[in-house]
């Protein structure tokens, strides 16, 4: 099944290292009926039938890995984990796929952020409390003065995760974003993207701040709900300029 899969693909006109090899195997993926569990062709035939070098190969399944749209078993192959269709409207399809891979993202964030802020809100001292409201008021001014706002992002929940006292909570938030980065030219990483959550960052702030559990609870809810709608938006074509 796998190597039929390789009727399914013709040599690329240049030796393209973006999107035109992401779009050809997913395009490969959808008409050779690839399925979840099923197994790729192997690197070298891949980049033997598209005309690419390996490397190439294996960065655009670098890619895909990290999207969770596949994984690799050591030794024997790399087998698709997740569904993959292409476009067929103005959003391009890798465009579409990170997209889905984010709300798979979010989905996990979801149950963990959840738990993170009830336990900093609970064990967060005076001190705590007052530095996560400082940092909040801090990227609160980056973001509506129109400045690269994700440093003092990353110090606001930084500071969240630390009052928990849980520091895994931090490292496995951490290792989740890592491993779903967004090249430049993804509408997922531009500085708009999630700007409209930001006013619900002070609701969190001072829910902490307030020592309310199931405000800090809600209004992360809440972050993440935007967030997912933006997600949604951006995948149907609604924000995808």
């Amino acid at each position: 099944m796998s190597q039929a899969a390789l009727d399914y693909l013709q040599p690329l006109e240049t030796r393209t290292r973006g999107m035109a090899v992401l779009d050809a195997l997913a395009d490969m993926v959808e008409r050779s009926g690839l399925k979840i569990g099923d197994r790729l062709p192997p690197e070298v035939s891949l980049a033997a039938t598209l005309g690419v070098g390996r490397s190439t190969i294996r960065e655009a399944l670098n890619r895909w890995e990290g999207l969770g749209i596949i994984r690799r078993r050591r030794g024997d192959g790399t087998y698709l984990s997740a569904r993959v269709q292409t476009s067929r409207g103005l959003v391009p399809t890798m465009v579409r796929l990170e997209g889905e891979a984010l709300l798979r993202l979010l989905e996990i964030r979801r149950t963990l952020e959840n738990d993170v802020v009830r336990k900093a809100t609970i064990k967060a001292t005076r001190e705590q409390r007052q530095e996560i409201s400082r940092l909040c008021d801090a990227l609160l001014v980056e973001v509506y003065a129109g400045r690269p706002w994700r440093k003092a992002d990353h110090a606001f929940h930084g500071a969240i995760y630390d009052a928990s006292g849980n520091p895994m909570y931090g490292q496995l938030l951490v290792n989740l974003d890592h491993a779903l980065e967004r090249g430049g030219s993804s509408p997922f990483a531009a500085d708009v993207f999630g700007l409209d959550s930001f006013p619900i960052h002070r609701d969190l702030a001072d829910a902490i701040l307030a020592e309310s559990p199931d405000g800090a609870v809600d209004a992360i809810g809440r972050i993440i709900d935007v967030v997912e709608r933006e997600v949604q938006a951006i995948i149907d074509g609604d924000k995808s300029s």
